[in-house]
């Protein structure tokens, strides 16, 4: 048989004083850093004494989310041309993501050939890219008037809607 090589078996740590300090450093140290980690972490957070039981603090932690805006129904109706100047032309003067510019016989022909009726229900609810308008800043009636202002730029003849009986 061969010859085993045996030597004392040594390691890093030869007196206990290094055991410890391994020890210490191995499983103490980490513990009071994450300690300290979370406590650096969440004291910025923490509302200072005395300021959490303040009215003002109260009442922007229970601030309602969201809010209702009531409009005047009986406020005059705005022409069909100022709707368009104010929620209209921003694609349809230019033609931004596919819209028929103001105008433009061409682009809108086919789409006047669908009547009013189409162009207005395509105009509440949306159509393709075209976000809905209904339930805007302007009533169905406004929007009407919109439609009716830039169908008629193109040639078609359609009459201003009639205004909704109260």
């Amino acid at each position: 048989m061969s010859e085993q090589h045996e030597e004392a078996h040594t390691g890093p740590i030869k007196t206990p004083k290094q055991f410890l300090l391994i020890v210490t450093f191995s499983f103490i140290l980490p513990v009071f850093v994450i300690i300290g980690l979370v406590y650096y972490i969440t004291a910025d957070h923490k509302p200072a004494l005395g300021a959490s039981n303040t009215e003002a603090a109260t009442a922007s932690r229970i601030q309602k989310v969201g809010s209702l805006q009531v409009v005047d129904a009986n406020r005059p109706l705005k022409s069909g041309e100022a709707v368009y100047t104010a929620q209209c032309a921003g694609c349809h003067a230019v033609g931004a993501a596919g819209a028929p510019k103001f105008g433009d016989t061409a682009a809108w022909a086919a789409r006047i050939k669908t009547g009013y009726s189409a162009l207005l229900n395509s105009s509440l609810k949306g159509k393709n890219v075209m976000p809905a308008q209904g339930g805007g800043e302007h009533n169905d009636e406004e929007i009407g008037r919109a439609v009716v202002h830039m169908a008629n730029a193109a040639g078609a003849k359609f009459a201003d809607p009639a205004p909704a009986a109260k």
